[in-house]
This record gives C-alpha cells, structure tokens and sequence, in this order.
C-alpha cells in the first residue's frame, strides 16, 4: 500500500492498455486526515482471483494534483 506524495510525469517506449479489472474504493479519516484509498483486484484469470492487487492512497494534496492531471489529460471531460 502507497499514500501518495507526489506525482512525476515520466516517458516510456511501451504504451499497452492493460486488461480489465475492478477498483473498489473507500474513505476515511483518518488523525483529522481525510484519505482516498483505491485497491485494484486481481483479474479472473490470477491465481487467487479477486484478491487485492494494488493499493494507492490520496491525500487532499495528492487527489488535488491527481484532479489537475486528469483534467489536462482528459480537456473535453466536465464536471
């Protein structure tokens, strides 16, 4: 699990979309700290399917970056 501090735009040769899976989230407070967690499962094909795969977590700092990001990413998406 990762709380996120920062974001770092950075270049790669591979470009592949990866296959599908399911990202469950929550939030809580946590010492006066609201927090965004997001556990990605694994896919039906793993060996222990439905199984957390992945888990990040955002602060209000980091989803505020994460919010400019997708906004700069996506140009035509509204609120």
């Amino acid at each position: 699990m990762a709380l996120i501090k920062e974001f770092q735009s950075v270049t790669s040769d591979a470009q592949r979309l990866h296959g599908p899976v399911t990202c469950g989230y929550r939030a809580f407070t946590l010492d006066g700290r609201r927090v965004l967690q997001l556990d990605t499962y694994g896919s039906l094909d793993r060996k222990i399917p439905d199984k957390i795969s992945q888990s990040i977590q955002l602060d209000a700092e980091s989803a505020r970056e994460l919010l400019k990001i997708i906004e700069d990413c996506f140009p035509d998406l509204t609120r």
